[in-house]
């Protein structure tokens, strides 16, 4: 064979070589497009198997039984096996048919209560509530002691009597099945932070036992305020070329309260005292002003004119025990020790505070009446929260009261009350580095009070006027009043003798949505400073909610006397006392009295809001005293006129979320512009919000 022979054979071979190749290629595609599909196939017939990992009880929905054997139905996948658990009752097991559905026949035993149900298959779990009541009545001990008929008694037979795991837990009927699963943790038993359902942590279910029960409270009360004062100038003012005594007005406050209250009580208190009880309150406060002038908020004027400040307190921690049940009707006596709140009249006109104390309560005549017995040794105040510290401050309080519900007409209630206290004599500095005990005006010297306060007080309805009164009368010793001084006679000793009266009367009258009310308040004043006695009205620690209450501005805002370290008033209280501080100082009976007409109209314009409009016209009763140490004649006895509006609005129809707002506006009188030189109006707004939970 020639070569070129040779040649052309090489050349037809190759085309076959070639096309065996193409042929392979695309046999070897082929296997592999249909296993692709395969796979694809397996994939998606997956993917529509996928409800096998799902599992659903009663339609998502509470299951609710009369009793035992009761069934249980439910989805899953085809011949899935779902294994089922009841809580503290058992388990069981069952098989999904053909369509995903399957059912099963409790038979263990269940007591009444709500449980939760937890149905597992191929790892998945799902949860439900369940609820059972049993049939039939569950014997009850009688209220009344029955009538002794001779013969044989009846006993009950053994079925006539139901286990229960507490009363608390009782199931209501299908129609009242509102709870939710997601109400509440499942497996928890109410424990949630849900507070519109049963909770664990809200007092609605026993934590532990069957009566011990545990309650808590979030606060968040948040308050910015902005408002206008006669503020002095001093020697360091912001203002260089100021000459005038009072400088710029504008004052702002910011104040953050976090609370948190925790209460572990025993007893069935839907109708019973409570057994016993351990609370503890728990405040946080941020607080920030700022001012427009020098050396107020710190005595010192290189501070500035702003200060930021916090406090950390425990405001509450007492324990309570009921002593005895003196009475088939739930009368009973109580014992209370430990810092806890007391207000000791209807207004607070006297004694409102929360403090370290012992106190002694109950009632009787089937809580037609009510009656107090508490001593108190109260811890000092911090100066810019209010807040109480774990120190003494040497002031003694006691007080006895009793309340006569019915009293003469239905509707209307009568207290009697004895108040005594006891401050002694010290010297103390607050957190800002300012004197407040002795106060800074007159004598420097530390003194002693011993004061009596006798009151009545009276608040209810008669026919469909409403009325409001209280009078006090206090009579005690003041070893060295610092305004009266020593007796200039040289006689009589420096001591001053106390006698001073206060009188308060509302009425108001309810006409469908709105309320007109009339009011007057009046304090007695001393007229004659350096005589021996003392007949100016002061209270222990007041905290009145009255005329306006906290939307007046007369009662809301503290306004100083310039140059003297006293207050004309202090904050929250309606009373010219003179002091240097409502929290930290002693009370002071020499003052100018007080006397305030009132006139308000309490609307309730929806459900959710309610306004509040009143007008004050204020007098002093005496300027003796504050010409004394003001060294200025001539002051007349006006104050002025407080114009205030309210607004709370409660969005929810409950106390969960509240905010409070309001503005007053204050057009001062010839007595007020005679001591702060002014004679334009001073305004005040400010808003209130407190979120609880």
């Amino acid at each position: 064979m020639s070569v070129n022979d040779a040649g052309r054979k090489r050349r037809s071979d190759s085309p076959v070589r070639l096309h065996g190749a193409i042929g392979r290629t695309r046999e070897s595609d082929l296997r592999f497009a249909s296993f692709f599909f395969v796979a694809l196939a397996l994939l998606a017939t997956s993917a529509f198997a996928q409800p096998a990992n799902t599992i659903t009880i009663n339609d998502d929905q509470p299951v609710y039984a009369e009793g035992v054997p009761f069934m249980l139905t439910g989805t899953s996948a085809p011949g899935a096996v779902i294994a089922i658990a009841i809580e503290k009752s058992g388990n069981g097991q069952t098989t999904a048919d053909t369509t995903g559905h399957w059912t099963l026949i409790w038979t263990p035993p269940v007591k009444t209560g709500t449980w939760t149900i937890t149905a597992t298959s191929g790892g998945v779990t799902a949860t439900q509530l369940l609820r059972v009541q049993l049939p039939g009545n569950v014997q009850r001990q009688p209220i009344i002691e029955p009538v002794l008929r001779y013969g044989t008694p009846e006993i009950p037979h053994p079925e006539a009597y139901q286990e229960m795991t507490d009363r608390w837990r009782i199931a209501p009927p299908p129609y009242e099945l509102t709870e939710k699963a997601k109400a509440r943790a499942i497996g928890k038993n109410g424990a949630t932070l849900d507070p519109y359902n049963q909770n664990l942590i809200k007092g609605d279910l026993p934590i532990f036992g069957k009566d011990w029960f545990f309650d808590f409270t979030g606060i968040s009360d948040t308050l910015a305020e902005s408002r206008t004062l006669p503020t002095p100038s001093g020697v360091s003012a912001v203002k260089p070329t100021s000459i005038t005594v009072f400088g710029k007005d504008n004052q702002n406050l910011f104040n953050e309260n976090l609370i948190a209250s925790f209460d572990l009580f025993q007893g069935d208190t839907a109708f019973k005292p409570i057994m016993q009880r351990f609370k503890a309150t728990l405040i946080g406060n941020l607080n920030y002003v700022h001012l427009r002038e020098n050396g107020l908020v710190k005595p010192d004027v290189t501070r500035g004119t702003s200060r930021t400040d916090g406090a950390l307190s425990l405001q509450e921690f007492f324990y309570e025990r009921k002593l005895k049940d003196v009475s088939p009707n739930y009368d009973f006596i109580s014992i209370r020790v430990g810092s806890q709140p007391f207000n000791s009249d209807f207004r607070g006109f006297i004694f409102n505070d929360t403090n370290l104390g012992a106190r002694v309560f109950g009632n009787f005549a089937s809580n037609r009446y009510q009656y107090n017995v508490a001593v108190f040794d109260r811890l000092e105040k911090d100066t810019n929260s209010g807040l109480n510290t774990m120190q003494l401050r040497d002031q003694q309080v006691a007080i006895a009261n009793i309340y006569l519900q019915d009293f003469l007409v239905h509707g209307y209630t009568q207290q009697f009350s004895v108040h005594y206290v006891r401050d002694e004599a010290t010297f103390h500095y607050d957190r800002n580095g300012i004197l407040v005990r002795p106060a800074p005006v007159g004598v420097f010297t530390p003194h002693e009070i011993r004061a009596t306060y006798l009151g009545e007080s009276g608040l209810g309805h008669i026919g469909r006027f409403n009325v409001d009164h209280a009078v006090y009368y206090v009579f005690g010793h003041d070893d060295l009043n610092p305004i009266a001084g020593p007796d200039p006679r040289l006689k009589d000793g420096n001591g001053v003798r106390i006698g001073a009266g206060s009188a308060a009367l509302e009425v108001s009258y309810d006409r469908d949505w709105i309320r007109p009310r009339l009011a007057f308040f009046y304090a007695s004043g001393d007229r004659s400073p350096r005589d021996r006695k003392a007949t100016g009205f002061d209270a222990i620690f007041d905290s009145p909610n009255f005329a306006g209450g906290g939307f007046s501005f007369f009662n809301r805002l503290g306004i100083r006397l310039a140059g003297t370290g006293v207050a004309l008033v202090e904050r929250g209280s309606l009373l010219t006392s003179l002091r240097s501080s409502k929290d930290e100082g002693q009370p002071q009976y020499v003052n100018p009295g007080v006397q305030i007409a009132s006139a308000g109209l309490d609307v309730d314009v929806t459900p959710r809001l309610k306004a509040i409009f009143t007008g004050n016209y204020i007098r002093f009763d005496a300027v003796q005293s504050v010409e004394a140490i003001l060294f200025q004649g001539n002051i007349h006895k006006e104050l002025g006129t407080d114009l205030s509006i309210g607004l709370r609005y409660r969005p929810l129809l409950n106390q969960n979320v509240v905010i409070v707002g309001g503005s007053a506006l204050f057009l001062p009188g010839r007595g007020f512009k005679d001591i702060y030189e002014r004679d334009r109006p001073l305004v005040h707004v400010f808003t209130n919000v407190i979120l609880t939970f």
